[in-house]
């Protein structure tokens, strides 16, 4: 079964960077895509970049203004995300999610992490 495990949130003050990692194991070929997602309180998931491991193809939604990069090693079949520049803004519980198919940043992928809780302090 693919299992996902996100880490590396944190509490951390604004202009800061984080990175995110997410831990994938179990997929039969790689040419699977990882997302990351971010919920903050009271506000819906939103998908936020993606990355086809396969052929490193990326992309990114406008509102991060260039600030996160995502990428991904396949030796220890490892995405990151690294966060620099953050927020108040970016506070949320991000999520990794994998699926076969191209997903973008939709939420229809079928594997899901659970959460790592990024806060950002002004």
């Amino acid at each position: 079964d693919v299992q996902l495990q996100a880490s590396g949130g944190g509490l951390v003050q604004a202009g800061s960077s984080l990175r995110l990692s997410c831990a994938a194991s179990g997929f039969t070929r790689d040419d699977y895509t990882i997302g990351w997602f971010r919920q903050a309180p009271g506000k819906q998931r939103e998908g936020i970049s993606c990355i086809t491991v396969s052929d490193n193809s990326t992309y990114y939604v406008d509102s991060l203004e260039g600030r996160f990069t995502i990428s991904s090693d396949k030796v220890k079949n490892t995405v990151y995300l690294q966060m620099n520049s953050l927020k108040p803004e970016d506070t949320a519980v991000y999520y990794c999610a994998a699926d076969y198919h191209y997903r973008a940043t939709t939420g229809l992928y079928d594997y899901w992490g659970q959460g790592t809780l990024v806060t950002v302090s002004s």
